[in-house]
């Protein structure tokens, strides 16, 4: 058995799985987010991202929008703001407010020094040359402008990481199952500011930790099965893996009166 997380580099980064199936639209998505609602501290990511950008005046553009939450808010917060929304999938750009455009990371339709600002939340470790998309964030951003970028800690939802080879474990009838699968650990809080320091004078980390607790199995439930997309990259039968997760996190609730979860994300403000 491998230790967790694990990173499975070519699944995080398959063009076919993240256009065909993990983003093909909002959902799963969508159930990783909700998660954060059990979260203490809450955080309002959006707004701090607004907060982030007050100084900033023109273009911005959310490379990896997905869903739009960002977009949205910044339309509603900086209505001054001429924002562009991006992302590989056009599944997912389907409600995403316009103007969008379907593009690569490593490959921005924007001219040099174009960008006033340019987000990169929690998606640069879908990028397969890492070091060349922030690069590239370099290359279309303004000399005054910033670049704000998210993703989590190799130590984020370590009790999740546990759950799931508990509940593979069991389904395989051995005494740990095969880890998960770490979308962040290609691109972690620990090794973010280094990377984006090659390109970037200046980068500033701001660390959110927090401690989920729920009641009840579905929020679980449902971020785990949000990763449905790379069910066959876990070696073992997704959907008994989740049920016995499922029965896991109910007898721990029923017997604690709670399932916590350790958080810890946070947010790289990067300046040329």
């Amino acid at each position: 058995m491998t230790d967790s997380p694990v990173r499975h580099d070519a699944a995080i980064t398959d063009r076919s799985i993240l256009t065909g199936s993990a983003y093909s639209s909002g959902d799963d998505l969508v159930a990783r987010q909700s998660l954060y609602q059990w979260q203490t501290p809450r955080y309002d990511l959006p707004g701090l991202v607004a907060d982030l950008l007050r100084e900033v005046h023109g273009m911005v553009v959310d490379i990896g929008c997905g869903n739009g939450k960002f977009i949205r808010r910044l339309k509603s917060d900086r209505p001054d703001l001429r924002l562009l929304g991006t992302d590989i999938s056009a599944g997912i750009l389907a409600d995403v407010p316009r103007p969008v455009a379907v593009a690569d990371a490593a490959r921005l339709p924007l001219a040099d020094s174009s960008a006033n600002a340019a987000l990169a939340l929690h998606m640069l470790y879908h990028v397969e040359d890492i070091p060349g998309a922030i690069r590239e964030l370099g290359r279309v951003l303004a000399d005054d402008g910033i670049v704000i970028a998210s993703t989590n800690s190799g130590r984020d939802k370590a009790e999740l990481d546990h759950l799931w080879e508990r509940a593979a474990g069991e389904v395989l009838g051995v005494d740990r199952g095969p880890s998960r699968i770490s979308l962040s650990s290609r691109f972690s809080l620990e090794e973010a500011p280094v990377l984006l320091g090659e390109t970037f004078s200046d980068v500033r980390v701001i660390e959110l930790p927090g401690v989920i607790a729920v009641t009840d199995p579905d929020p679980v439930v449902a971020h785990m099965t949000s990763y449905r997309a790379w069910a066959d990259q876990h070696a073992v039968p997704f959907e008994e893996t989740i049920e016995q997760a499922r029965t896991i996190v109910a007898d721990l609730i029923e017997r604690s009166g709670r399932f916590e979860i350790n958080c810890l994300g946070g947010i790289m403000v990067c300046r040329l």
